[in-house]
């Protein structure tokens, strides 16, 4: 019997929430034998090998007729590969895709089934947010996640429309913007996106060290292979704070103006390039400073103002000049 869904899951060293998500995907209302799941280790992990064991194991004793498959990748190459090795190797109808630090709902398969009767050819579900109790740090991806058009954590799609696509861009070799690559590729081809908002997926986004966003900073890079793809689209859906940019450019630019006033001797020059970065850069850390700071965020505010336009202009340039293309 072919399955109505295919369920894949990417996974890469997170074998407790791995087992969590899987355990969700268990309790789905819809009949079993309807859907099959696969995780696909982009780590190549044991433990992850485990996790998808245990799982098979308590499904038996359940007398449940759930498949669950478990493949893994040969070579770390990302979660845009890992998906494109599950949805090929689906048999269900419909791709289904979420992540292993995602709840499914108990109705996510069911609602979505309603959808693809009535037609549909790729349908987004609704991500709903949750925070850890007292948390003060946690990843900065939190905003993209809440205003995203097409979430690859909660999407599916028919294998026929995949195909015509040919999946997710494998250059996005990182968690960023391939979920908008796929869903620029599904516009460009006419592909229609249907909402259902009773597909529900629940994200609980776990503290972070303060100094996550500065790492994340190096996703900056896929913007500009995002922009050279699809330049028009990009233009017109990816939300872009352009005056911060700029303040990032012009942060940049004063502290290098001071630093040549300082080699060439010319006080006038190093006072105003200075002058302009500390003006630039106290701008900065009022906009980042917590609402209910505490004494304690202070220096990792501070240091993290002072680090960030410099890494996100070396990030973007490092994207403009690999991917050869000019962007704003």
């Amino acid at each position: 019997m072919i399955p109505e869904f295919s369920v894949v899951v990417p996974t890469c060293q997170h074998p407790a929430s791995l087992l969590k998500c899987l355990d969700a995907l268990g309790r789905q209302r819809l009949a079993r034998d309807l859907f099959e799941i696969i995780v696909v280790d982009d780590g190549n992990s044991s433990d992850t090998a485990t996790a998808v064991a245990l799982f098979r194991r308590q499904v038996a004793q359940s007398g449940g007729a759930l498949e669950v498959r478990y493949l893994a990748q040969e070579q770390q190459r990302g979660y845009a590969a890992a998906r494109n090795r599950g949805w090929r190797a689906a048999r269900g109808r419909v791709v289904a895709f979420t992540d292993d630090d995602c709840l499914p709902q108990p109705d996510w398969l069911l609602a979505a089934l309603t959808s693809f009767q009535r037609g549909a050819q790729v349908v987004t579900g609704q991500l709903r947010l949750t925070l850890p109790d007292n948390t003060t740090q946690y990843d900065p991806k939190t905003r993209y996640l809440e205003i995203g058009e097409f979430i690859s954590a909660n999407c599916f799609c028919r294998k026929s429309a995949l195909e015509r696509v040919d999946g997710f861009e494998e250059a996005f070799d990182s968690a960023w913007r391939e979920d908008s690559d796929l869903q620029f590729n599904f516009i460009r081809l006419g592909i229609p996106i249907s909402k259902c908002l009773q597909a529900v997926v629940v994200h609980t986004m776990q503290e972070m060290p303060w100094y996550t966003s500065l790492a994340n900073e190096r996703n900056s890079r896929y913007d500009a292979l995002l922009y050279k793809r699809h330049p028009d689209l990009f233009r017109q859906r990816i939300e872009t704070d352009r005056s911060l940019i700029l303040e990032y450019y012009a942060s940049v630019l004063a502290i290098l103006i001071g630093i040549l006033g300082g080699l060439f001797r010319n006080p006038a020059l190093a006072t105003l390039g200075f002058s302009l970065w500390a003006i630039i850069s106290a701008n900065l850390f009022w906009k980042r400073l917590p609402t209910n700071v505490v004494a304690s965020q202070l220096p990792q505010t501070m240091l993290t103002t002072l680090v960030t336009p410099f890494l996100a202009v070396y990030w973007r340039l490092y994207g403009a000049i690999k991917y050869r293309v000019l962007y704003w």
